[in-house]
């Protein structure tokens, strides 16, 4: 798959595509009916699929210091664009600059001269342009013009996550924040998944005897709400069972927010400065301090039983 950041990256000669363009953090089950649906026209007509997004998030440049917790970085986004059979992705640099092209500028600039739209397939409210103001109406009025189709595809899924709204990033990234990461991964298709480089904490976890990967985690990364959690911690493509915490270390007074893997049954792992993954399956409790030391390792050692228990069982079925 191709990977362009920047319209200046795109080859020279690139022919007709099949387009469509959006943030598509969390690449959730609403954005794979969309994405889904371009790849399927774009194999139907014979020409490749090409998926459009921005960086950083389009309301960092609008307004200054919004910009949303991220589900997954463009990286990750991209490798699961690229498992829908996308083509290419293209991250258009959000600039102020770029925020100002009018909706019409927008087309010719990016779908009509650099990516010869053959059809555009976008949800239903789907905005673009100076201060949002291009729609799909608008997009499909100037079809002709340009010679390109527009299709509009439903992306609303709903489930019993969110106690059955609509499925979009919003509410992940609040089911997220609550700790309800089986309802985020009803949403996403997947477990939520969070990533950064393994560097040295205070190496407690290590003198009570369950050594822990503490995750330096990618600027506005959603993470889950304080508490310790089922999952895995991936490492170059591995996949290990894990207990997980989030939280400040209250029994130590800590104040720094952390995220901290315990692979479970791993001995001797040395993953100082590695870039690892870390996917939530299941919350187990709260965060709390405990009377003691001791009775911390008892609560410790229960963690690991009961995310062992969630994991085989997911992993069952």
């Amino acid at each position: 798959m191709h990977c362009w950041r920047g319209l200046e990256d795109i080859p020279e000669g690139w022919g007709r595509s099949v387009v469509t363009i959006g943030s598509y953090d969390g690449v959730h089950r609403g954005h794979q009916l969309i994405i889904g649906r371009a790849v399927e026209r774009a194999r139907e007509l014979g020409v490749p699929s090409v998926v459009v997004t921005f960086d950083p998030h389009p309301s960092e440049v609008v307004r200054p210091g919004t910009h949303p917790p991220l589900l997954a970085p463009h990286q990750r986004r991209a490798e699961l664009m690229a498992g829908l059979g996308v083509d290419a992705v293209l991250i258009l640099p959000f600039t102020a600059e770029f925020s100002q092209l009018s909706p019409a500028d927008f087309i010719v600039k990016v779908l009509v001269d650099k990516l010869h739209a053959k059809l555009v397939i976008e949800g239903p409210n789907f905005r673009f342009g100076h201060r949002a103001a291009g729609n799909v109406t608008f997009l499909a009025e100037l079809g002709p013009t340009y010679d390109y189709g527009v299709e509009v595809i439903d992306l609303y899924v709903s489930g019993d996550a969110g106690g059955g709204e609509p499925f979009s990033s919003t509410l992940t990234r609040r089911l997220v924040a609550e700790g309800d990461v089986g309802g985020a991964a009803e949403i996403l298709g997947r477990p939520h998944r969070v990533e950064g480089v393994v560097v040295r904490g205070a190496q407690r976890g290590r003198e009570l005897g369950f050594p822990t990967a503490n995750v330096e985690t990618l600027p506005h990364t959603a993470i889950p709400a304080d508490g310790v959690y089922a999952g895995w911690l991936t490492v170059n493509g591995e996949a290990m069972p894990a207990a997980i915490s989030v939280g400040t270390n209250p029994q130590f007074d800590g104040t720094e927010r952390t995220v901290e893997a315990y692979a479970i049954d791993r001995v001797g792992l040395d993953l100082y400065g590695l870039h690892v993954a870390v996917d939530f399956l299941a919350y187990v409790r709260g965060m709390l301090k405990f009377e003691s030391i001791d009775d911390l390792l008892v609560a410790m050692a229960a963690d690991v039983k009961r995310s062992s228990e969630l994991i085989a069982a997911y992993e069952r079925d």
